[in-house]
């Protein structure tokens, strides 16, 4: 079993959903008392919150990069990054390591493909729905991706913020998200991405007939495959 690095605590409410599946998983496939080997680092939320909304790339991927740097030194044979937002900078932080970076987006649109899915809603921070990074990586693949509108992406925006991060879930929240789920699939979507880590802690398939990828779950499964794998 390969040992797994997380890039965690962004939110580290959704780390600890990354660390259950991980564990979970490997239980699943081997049985018994079995259990992921896992090195986590997991950093201060507020340093990186405060310089994503400065616009401060650069220097979240010098404090991210460090925090992979370290995770490689403990032992790690390859890299999660447990949020979708960072993974704006993740070809820095592939640069400054050397072992493998597993990324979410392709997880996800590996997930989509299998499934079928060709034009897909996608849910998550400002930066995650506007700038093309996520956008762009998951059209690679063949993907056709859908956003919300300006007033639905703040709302989002303001949510995972203010609400998810925190540990905190209201129920007029979920169902603002399941509205605009609804926009989605009239404007051809065929599934919605849960494209933050934390929107899974809010809505979960149960709550929708849309098919919904929750992009930790999937993350995670990745992960678990790939640690398994033989060399």
């Amino acid at each position: 079993m390969k040992v797994i690095g997380m890039l965690g605590g962004m939110s580290w409410e959704s780390t600890a959903s990354y660390y259950a599946a991980l564990n979970e998983g490997v239980k699943q496939r081997l049985g018994g008392l079995h259990s992921a080997k896992i090195v986590l680092y997991s950093v201060d939320f507020s340093e990186i919150e405060t310089l994503q909304h400065r616009g401060d790339w650069d220097a979240t991927a010098e404090l991210l990069a460090e925090g992979a740097q370290a995770i490689e030194r403990a032992g790690a044979e390859f890299l999660v990054i447990c949020t979708n937002t960072m993974h704006k900078v993740a070809p820095a932080i592939q640069d400054a390591i050397g072992i493998p970076l597993l990324h979410i987006a392709d997880a996800t649109a590996e997930a989509l493909m299998r499934d079928g899915i060709r034009r897909v809603g996608l849910l998550g921070t400002r930066f995650t729905m506007e700038q093309p990074f996520y956008r762009e990586r998951l059209e690679t693949h063949g993907i056709d991706v859908v956003v919300p509108d300006e007033e639905a992406r703040a709302a989002i925006h303001e949510v995972i913020y203010s609400e998810l991060c925190l540990g905190v879930i209201r129920q007029g929240s979920k169902q603002r998200f399941l509205k605009i789920m609804e926009y989605l699939r009239t404007e051809g979507a065929e599934a919605v991405i849960l494209g933050c880590t934390e929107i899974a802690l809010l809505v979960q398939q149960t709550d929708t007939d849309i098919p919904v990828y929750d992009t930790t779950a999937i993350h995670a499964e990745r992960a678990v495959t790939y640690a398994l794998e033989k060399a």
